[in-house]
């Protein structure tokens, strides 16, 4: 009995280890399957769909020129939305000395969407194109770690990662707030160029795709040259400039180092506020404009100006010059209603008292002069409106209430910054009290920019380029001159229109206008018009309307030029 109870435990005892071992197995190879994935996931196929309204891809033609057949096919192009082409991965698959230069253009063309590749010179642009390589990672993946020697810089093509001082990057999990950098963004760089350990680290946050650099291929190639080419003339940029004659080569060379260039096409934001950039900005190329969003319902200038052009709004149609006043004399109401007229008073005063104190006669008399040197605007008194003469909503404003629709704001060019100027320097000296907070607004006109940290430029001035900078002002017009400048604009651009319709004889017929699709999103020019002249009226045109964020403040309607009642020019213009 005792030995058959030994037997039959001894058969239990190897059905169980033979049921461990086999789940030891399994958990083996699913680590070696895991393990192979990951290294192979780079390389990985996409699912290639094609698309319902092409049902032959390849399509070729003729060509005169080259005297030949051209075949071009959809399906090299066609991936999964936002990923790395097939095409272009089988290109960074091959060794650089076996790409061919089409592979090598072609590629160069697809990499314009990221914006650092895009900021380095075409020559360089090709020779990356030519040694870099397709990596992908998954999340939590450490790129760089802090401490360790760069063999490698990376353009991020698609996912986002994240900087942390730790080793493991896991802070960037347990941060509200992480450093983070996304698509068209690249590190690393500094790694190459000198041989200093890499100062933090970068981490996965979600699955990644590189385009990846390394120092073997970098080297080879003679990429370094055409790096030191660029260097060099940024540094011949910043020697020219008269703030740094000062500085020494080597603080120079610092200064080179730090800067990171950024190119801008035409009409391209580059900063939302660069009141609040923690970086300088240098224009080494082109040239950008300063603008300001007015928010015209906070002026008093735009107030009155507005209900001095309400007043001509009435129920009934303008009287012909037949039935009125001469036109003279409507052109001069015209201009006292449309115009404010200037008191020159306080002129003869002080031309009074200046030649009695020539002739020695005492003039013990108190003038109250204005302080400022600009004579004293005085317009028509604006009456106290009834509300219910207009049929539209009003809103209360500091100055009084002001129809709804015309509370709207504007952009306006205050300064152009050219070539070898700088942006954020002229306040760098001054005191928290004097400076000058408004949100400014600065827009490419087709520029190349250096940025450097505030605190690093800092670090590198000396007592004479603190001496220039103190002496650098740079004073924007307030809010209500800007104001003025726009609703100046504004009148002259109605009076030259309506002027050029007189004057230019109008078509026998209609000029032929093509039938155009709409774009989805595309904005209307009449969206950027208003018309006070409309206010009375309860139908409303039908299109969509441009509003700008504002901090801390809701979204403001945007327009670009003001339609005001008016007379005709004709009954103004002598007959």
């Amino acid at each position: 009995m005792r030995r058959y109870m030994v037997s039959y435990t001894w058969q239990i005892l190897k059905k169980e280890l033979g049921l461990y071992q086999l789940t030891m197995d399994i958990i083996m190879m699913i680590r070696v399957c895991k393990m192979f994935r990951q290294g192979l996931r780079g390389f990985r196929e996409y699912q290639i769909v094609e698309t319902a309204h092409r049902k032959h891809p390849i399509f070729s033609f003729w060509d005169k020129r080259r005297q030949g057949r051209i075949t071009f096919d959809t399906m090299d192009f066609v991936a999964e939305e936002g990923h790395f082409p097939p095409k272009a991965m089988q290109i960074t698959q091959k060794l650089p000395s076996w790409r061919t230069e089409p592979e090598i253009q072609a590629l160069c063309n697809l990499l314009q969407v990221l914006d650092s590749y895009r900021n380095y010179s075409e020559p360089l642009q090709l020779l990356l194109a030519k040694v870099m390589r397709f990596e992908r990672f998954g999340r939590r993946r450490v790129i760089v770690r802090k401490g360790q020697r760069g063999n490698s810089f990376y353009f991020i093509y698609l996912g986002t990662v994240a900087v942390t001082e730790d080793d493991d990057g896991s802070s960037a999990f347990l941060d509200t707030h992480p450093t983070l950098l996304h698509k068209g963004d690249c590190f690393g760089e500094l790694g190459i160029l000198t041989p200093s350990l890499r100062r933090a680290t970068v981490v996965c946050m979600e699955e990644t795709e590189f385009l990846v650099v390394d120092r073997e291929d970098f080297l080879e190639n003679k990429l370094d040259q055409e790096f030191q080419k660029d260097a060099q003339e940024r540094f011949e940029f910043f020697r020219k400039m008269d703030l740094f004659e000062s500085l020494s080569d080597e603080k120079l060379w610092k200064l080179v180092a730090l800067g990171k260039v950024e190119k801008f096409s035409y009409g391209q934001l580059i900063s939302k506020d660069f009141m609040e950039l923690s970086s300088i900005v240098f224009v080494s190329k082109g040239s950008c404009e300063v603008l300001r969003l007015i928010d015209l319902g906070t002026s008093p200038f735009y107030y009155k100006w507005v209900w001095q052009h309400l007043e001509l709004i009435d129920g009934r149609p303008l009287k012909t010059h037949l039935s009125e006043s001469s036109p003279v004399e409507r052109f001069k109401e015209f201009q006292i209603k449309s115009y404010p007229v200037q008191d020159f008073s306080f002129l003869k005063l002080k031309h009074l008292q200046n030649s009695w104190e020539q002739e020695g006669t005492s003039f013990s008399r108190q003038i109250n002069i204005p302080g400022n040197t600009f004579p004293k605007m005085w317009g028509p008194k604006i009456k106290t409106r009834d509300p219910h003469s207009l049929q539209c909503s009003l809103i209360s404003t500091k100055y009084g209430d002001l129809p709804e629709e015309a509370a709207v704001g504007a952009y306006i060019k205050i300064h152009t910054v050219e070539e070898g100027d700088t942006v954020g320097l002229h306040q760098i000296l001054l005191p928290e009290n004097q400076l000058d907070i408004r949100p400014l607004i600065l827009v490419s006109l087709g520029a190349e920019v250096i940025r450097v940290t505030k605190e690093k430029f800092c670090e590198l001035m000396d007592s004479k380029v603190t001496e220039k900078l103190s002496r650098l002002k740079v004073n924007y017009p307030s809010d209500e001159d800007l104001c003025r400048k726009f609703l100046q604009e504004n009148s002259w651009n109605i009076f030259r229109k309506d002027l050029l319709r007189l004057l230019v004889k109008p078509r026998q017929r209609p000029p032929f206008i093509p039938v155009r699709p709409k774009k989805k999103g595309s904005c209307s020019p009449k969206s950027l018009i208003l018309d006070l002249c409309s206010l009375n009226k309860e139908t409303k045109p039908c299109h969509s309307i441009f509003m700008a964020s504002r901090k801390y403040l809701p979204p403001l309607r945007i327009v670009q030029a003001i339609t005001t009642p008016r007379y005709k020019i004709q009954e103004l213009l002598p007959q």
